[in-house]
C-alpha cells in the first residue's frame, strides 16, 4: 500500500456500510465503552465464551497475533470475560482491541490505557475458567454478525463493520476511492447533487411543489 492510500484504520464504519449488505453490520447494543476511543482496525481473532467463563480469551491474549481484534463470542451478559489486566497484557502484545458480544470489567483501567473495548456493558463479576473451546478455528457469532477467522473488523462510536476475508482487496478498493471523492466534496457541492437526487425521487412518486 503506498502512502497515498487510505488503511483500514482511516475508513468510517458509515463508509464501509455503504458498500456492504446489513448482515455485515453488528447491531446498535455493542458500543465503545468510553469516550474518546479510538476506532479499531485489524483481522479477526475469534473466541467463543460458554455462560460465565472466559478461559479461552484469558488465552487469546497470549496467542492472537499483533495487530488483531480479538472478537468474542459470549453466551451471557452475568459475568465479565476481561478485566483490567487482560486489557493491559493484550494491549502490551499488540492486540488491537476487544469487540465482546459481552460484557467486561475494569473499564476505567482499559480508558486509562486507551485500549479499544466494544461490548455491551461493564458487569464488575467475573466469570470462570473451566471450559475449553477452539481458538480462531471457526466462526463466531458476535452483536448478529458471522464472524470468521481473518475477516476484517472496524469499529468506532458509529458502529461495528465485518468485511469477509475474501471481499477485503475489493472492498477496501472501494473504500478508498469513495473516502478520498468524500473528502474532496464540499458541503456546497453535496448539498447541490443532493438536492437535485431528492427532487428527482419525489418527482418520480408525484409529489410536486
Amino acid at each position: 500500500m503506498t502512502k497515498t492510500q487510505i488503511s483500514w484504520q482511516e475508513l468510517s464504519p458509515t463508509t464501509l456500510a455503504d458498500l456492504l449488505s446489513r448482515s455485515q453490520v453488528m447491531d446498535f447494543g455493542l458500543r465503545p465503552l468510553y469516550n474518546g476511543m479510538k476506532r479499531i482496525a485489524g483481522p479477526a481473532f475469534t473466541v467463543k465464551c460458554p455462560a460465565g467463563d472466559n478461559l479461552m480469551l484469558h488465552a487469546a491474549i497470549y496467542r492472537a497475533p499483533p495487530g488483531s481484534v480479538i472478537v468474542v463470542e459470549s453466551a451471557d451478559c452475568n459475568f465479565a470475560v476481561a478485566g483490567g489486566n487482560v486489557c493491559a497484557v493484550a494491549q502490551e502484545n499488540g492486540i488491537a482491541g476487544f469487540v465482546v458480544d459481552g460484557v467486561i470489567r475494569d473499564i476505567g483501567e482499559a480508558r486509562e490505557r486507551g485500549f479499544p473495548v466494544i461490548a455491551r456493558g461493564v458487569v464488575p463479576i467475573p466469570g470462570g475458567k473451566n471450559i475449553l473451546t477452539p481458538l480462531n478455528a471457526e466462526a463466531v457469532r458476535c452483536g448478529g454478525v458471522s464472524v470468521m477467522p481473518g475477516d476484517m473488523v472496524v469499529g468506532d462510536e458509529e458502529g461495528v463493520i465485518v468485511v469477509p476475508k475474501q471481499s477485503m482487496e475489493e472492498i477496501l478498493k472501494l473504500a478508498q476511492s469513495k473516502a478520498k471523492k468524500d473528502s474532496e466534496t464540499s458541503l456546497e457541492e453535496w448539498q447541490d447533487a443532493h438536492r437535485k437526487k431528492i427532487d428527482e425521487i419525489l418527482a418520480k412518486k408525484g409529489y410536486i411543489t
